[in-house]
């Protein structure tokens, strides 16, 4: 059975309020971290999710250099530099240089950092556990369904950023996100 013009619609609709909401929480998450934060006796954290982002990144894969960064983030190699600049100096992150290697810098966390590194996780287990908790109720099939739109809204959020021509339609030329 294929589903009605009106279902779609509606379907879309809540998608655009969905994605309004996403930006106001991504907007406010630097507020919920630093309440946590303060809860786990720290009282001096980045004031940027990107930059606390930066030190999950070194905190995940340490050591790691600037471009590694960049490219597991989806941020510029520039706007790396800048973010690793500022947490060297606030003293979040440490730099070294390998043995065979003089030219190149890398990156690990300080005690400092790891504090950060660390209610970060315990901020994404919260969210994790809450997320899971409200798809409790979802059957199988319906998580299945679940699955199968985020997959497709990340291909073509994916092909968008690339530049696809073809990103914000699927095959049959419904419209994306």
């Amino acid at each position: 059975m294929i589903p009605s013009e009106s279902l779609k619609r509606l379907l879309y609709g809540r998608f655009l309020h969905y994605t309004h909401l996403t930006e106001q929480m991504f907007s406010s998450e630097i507020d919920g971290f630093a309440e946590l934060a303060r809860e786990h006796g720290i009282s001096s954290f980045p004031n940027s999710m990107t930059s606390v982002h930066v030190i999950d990144c070194i905190g995940n894969n340490e050591p790691i250099n600037n471009v590694s960064i960049a490219e597991k983030m989806n941020l510029s190699k520039a706007s790396i530099t800048k973010i690793s600049t500022k947490l060297l100096q606030e003293g979040y992150i440490k730099r070294s240089q390998l043995n065979d290697n003089k030219k190149e810098v890398y990156f690990s966390l300080s005690f400092k950092g790891k504090r950060i590194f660390e209610v970060h996780a315990l901020m994404h287990e919260q969210i994790e556990r809450n997320f899971i908790s409200l798809m409790s109720s979802f059957t199988e099939a319906e998580l299945q369904a679940s699955l199968k739109f985020f997959q497709m809204m990340i291909d073509q959020g994916d092909s968008f950023m690339k530049g696809d021509d073809k990103a914000g339609t699927s095959e049959e030329g419904q419209v994306g996100g």
